[in-house]
């Protein structure tokens, strides 16, 4: 029987509890837990993903389609990142993935933003489209968002990405009490959390 525990959250408070101490409650209650799944509706959870401001947009000198920008993502200093998007302005509100951002170009292969020279320009992340974040299918250019985005908030945050964890509990012919988020909820309560 698999449990989400988001599901589960309805039915009980245990916001302040990690799936793993859920899992021990209900080893200790009588279900035992055989595995548990992170589920991600994002691939990578938009990991060092945030909203950024374009501050600066130059053309690169030795390129006749890449940018040249520094970009404010909140944090102590902005980013100098080199841009190919055709839509690239100064002022925009845009997704910005910043180093150690994983970038999954399919369920298992993905690639890794890292600090590197692009026609010997320093890039320190990059500025995303739509479809390469897995936020629509649009590639036409970067996502631009509306003026009022809070530059440095996490992506995730922003477009209200969610994931949840699967709990896979075994079920014993003497308990179908608990084939059921409902009844599973009841041992949480019963052991008196």
């Amino acid at each position: 029987m698999n449990i989400s525990f988001d599901w589960l959250k309805e039915y009980v408070d245990i916001e302040d509890m990690t799936p793993q101490e859920l899992d021990d409650l209900l080893t200790f209650s009588g279900l035992e837990v055989d595995s548990m799944e992170k589920v991600e509706t994002i691939k990578g959870g938009l990991e060092h993903v945030v909203i950024a401001q374009v501050l600066t947009c130059e053309p690169h000198p030795d390129s006749d389609h890449l940018h040249l920008t520094t970009v404010d993502v909140g944090g102590e200093r902005p980013l100098n990142i080199v841009c190919g998007a055709p839509n690239v302005a100064a002022g925009q509100k845009v997704v910005c993935a910043q180093i150690g951002t994983k970038i999954y170009t399919s369920d298992t292969e993905y690639y890794e933003i890292k600090k590197g020279k692009l026609r010997g320009a320093v890039s320190e992340g990059m500025l995303c489209a739509a479809d390469e974040l897995q936020l629509g299918t649009d590639h036409a250019g970067i996502m631009v968002l509306p003026d009022d985005a809070p530059v440095g908030m996490p992506a995730k945050e922003y477009f209200h990405v969610k994931d949840d964890c699967l709990l896979e509990v075994a079920i014993t012919a003497n308990r179908m009490d608990a084939i059921s988020h409902i009844g599973v909820a009841r041992d949480v309560v019963a052991v008196g959390f």
